[in-house]
């Protein structure tokens, strides 16, 4: 009876171990690239960005006035940029190339000049 009790204490404490530690190695967590990105009018920061070819990323959006677009149709990646909102998209570049991006949602005269490119790489 006891061993039965601790069995199951074990396999609890397991679980909630799991659940705690959402990032452990065998979910991918810590193979995923994370980069940071701030918007406003009228540019992205960094504007330029370099990835591999097949490396889990994740962009993290930040808007810092007002809603903003990201879209990169040559990576076949959207999304709205919310401020105050946690604003990520995930996803893993499949292809070489140099893919501009630009904002799809009108913030003003000068939206035309959000832009920017992601470069992947072998």
């Amino acid at each position: 009876m006891k061993s039965m009790k601790y069995n199951r204490f074990v396999y609890l404490a397991l679980a909630a171990l799991i659940l705690y530690f959402p990032g452990s190695p065998s979910m991918g967590a810590e193979n995923t690239k994370v980069i940071k990105i701030t918007a406003k009018k009228f540019e992205y920061s960094p504007d330029k960005i370099e990835l591999k070819k097949g490396e889990e990323v994740q962009l993290e959006f930040t808007s810092l006035d007002r809603l903003h677009g990201f879209s990169c149709p040559g990576l076949g990646i959207r999304i709205d940029i919310r401020p105050g909102q946690e604003n990520k998209l995930k996803f893993v570049p499949n292809k070489v190339g140099t893919f501009p991006f630009h904002c799809d949602n009108f913030c003003g005269a000068g939206h035309e000049r959000m832009t920017g490119t992601i470069t992947v790489t072998e």
